[in-house]
């Protein structure tokens, strides 16, 4: 017998749990299909343990600042790994079991297997044939590992599996530099391990301009080894397993895999809806409806590639479930672009990256945070910030920086560039004293050398050029 529905949501990650909130506002015949456990990537495997880990290494990382400031006694603390990882796990199980909740009350709409797409209209789940009017694929993503490192058995990590370790080895590798790689490697190294960090290319973090890079690596090797610009290779020594760039190499006991992740679409049965697919699988989808095609199949989250972030993947959930009920899809504007990685300092990118930008058309402003006042009391007082601005029109575009507070000077360039304001109109708002922020204040102020103010204009009030004073 064939159950019909108006909607079938496969998957109960962050996309498709937000489509669901926005399906069952409108209809009762839905069904959410979920195949492996619940809880949402982020909650059992990424965002959260990954940042539980990264608070507990920042906290252990600041003792080095102790004796500057006068504290004695921070060369006793030590680092009690399982007890670390016991942390994590607790926290990590607190935020799973809230997530859980919000499928608690759905009784037979609950339905655990692995579904196949039978047609535009069709689904099959372990036998079971089901109908919907529309469909939302929000199956998520799984990490890579190329299968010639597969045969190192547990040696191999990757993030969906190492918070389930005991403990930690002393030696450790950390493969791919992108924004989980980059958080690995600096936190390990902050809680005491050895750490090696292997990438094939030279770009960190998700950074695309140069200056910023660099001023990345450079923080990053006070802590860690950084080896780039080549394929990395895994074989067997005596000692261990030998990880290797070209002729640059490290011996370790444990690699952690960071290379990315793949959409979870194969033998989804794709190919039944009739569309072209990529060389990749992917078949075309409109990331402002999330619809694929003119069919009645919406594809959500990280299923999709498209951007796999939270934030991201809740915004198209929420689209593709008010799309599955409209009689026409609406097209959503999507938000400004925010990444950030949680490093020490933060490193964030917002609007527009540097290497999308025309040259001619672009002026830079920045800002080292060597003698910024309020970094350096705190000891924080590394790091570049470099804002971009539209050279006809002063709009602010974009900004990357590896910098102290880096996730809150991201946010207010966000919220600047979401409104269309240009470099002036940022320097017109106040900033107090003392605070990161006014790092941020000489930044625009050196795009602001490139433009026109008059004189009565609080924009063009000038920098006393102390770092006392701001």
């Amino acid at each position: 017998m064939t159950e019909k529905v108006d909607v079938a949501i496969i998957g109960a990650g962050s996309a498709g749990l937000a489509a669901m909130q926005q399906v069952r506002k409108r209809t009762d015949r839905f069904v959410l299909v979920n195949d492996g456990p619940y809880g949402t990537t982020c909650a059992r495997v990424g965002c959260m343990p990954s940042k539980a880990l990264i608070e507990v290494a920042h906290a252990f990382h600041q003792r080095r600042r102790f004796e500057a400031f006068g504290i004695r006694g921070g060369s006793g603390l030590a680092v009690d790994l399982p007890a670390v990882l016991r942390h994590v796990r607790e926290l990590r199980d607190r935020f799973v079991s809230g997530v859980l909740r919000a499928t608690a009350d759905l009784g037979d709409r609950s339905v655990a297997g692995r579904a196949r797409l039978d047609g535009p209209g069709r689904l099959l789940v372990d036998g079971r044939a089901i109908e919907a009017r529309r469909i939302i694929l929000a199956t998520g993503s799984h990490p890579i590992i190329p299968a010639p490192w597969r045969a190192f058995g547990e040696r191999i990590q990757t993030t969906d599996t190492v918070f389930e370790l005991k403990t930690l080895p002393g030696r450790i590798a950390v493969i791919g530099l992108g924004a989980v790689g980059v958080e690995f490697a600096q936190a390990l190294a902050f809680l005491g391990l050895e750490v090696s960090a292997f990438s094939r290319g030279t770009q960190l973090a998700g950074l695309s301009d140069e200056p910023v890079i660099a001023a990345l690596r450079s923080v990053l090797e006070e802590a860690l080894t950084v080896h780039t610009g080549g394929d990395v290779d895994i074989t067997e020594s005596d000692e261990g397993l030998r990880v290797s760039v070209g002729d640059q190499a490290a011996t370790v006991d444990m690699v952690l895999v960071a290379i990315g992740r793949r959409p979870n679409l194969d033998d989804l049965g794709l190919e039944s809806l009739g569309v072209a697919l990529d060389e990749r699988g992917m078949p075309p989808f409109d990331p402002t409806t999330m619809r694929i095609g003119d069919s009645p199949v919406f594809l959500a989250g990280d299923a999709n590639a498209h951007a796999p972030l939270l934030h991201e993947a809740a915004d198209e959930g929420y689209i593709a479930g008010v799309n599955a009920m409209a009689s026409d899809p609406s097209c959503f504007q999507r938000r400004t672009p925010l990444g950030i990685v949680f490093a020490e300092p933060g490193i964030a990118t917002v609007g527009a990256r540097h290497a999308t930008l025309a040259a001619g058309q672009l002026v830079v402003g920045e800002v080292n945070f060597a003698n910024q006042g309020r970094a350096r009391m705190g000891q924080r007082n590394r790091g570049l910030l470099r804002v971009y601005a539209d050279k006809q029109s002063c709009r602010l575009l974009g900004a990357e920086m590896c910098a102290p507070a880096a996730e809150h000077l991201a946010h207010l360039l966000a919220l600047a560039i979401s409104q269309e304001l240009t470099v002036l109109d940022l320097l017109r708002m106040p900033f107090y004293h003392p605070v990161i922020e006014e790092g941020l204040r000489t930044a625009l102020r050196d795009a602001a050398r490139h433009f026109v103010t008059e004189a009565s204009d609080l924009a063009a009030c000038v920098p006393f050029k102390a770092e006392a004073l701001g």
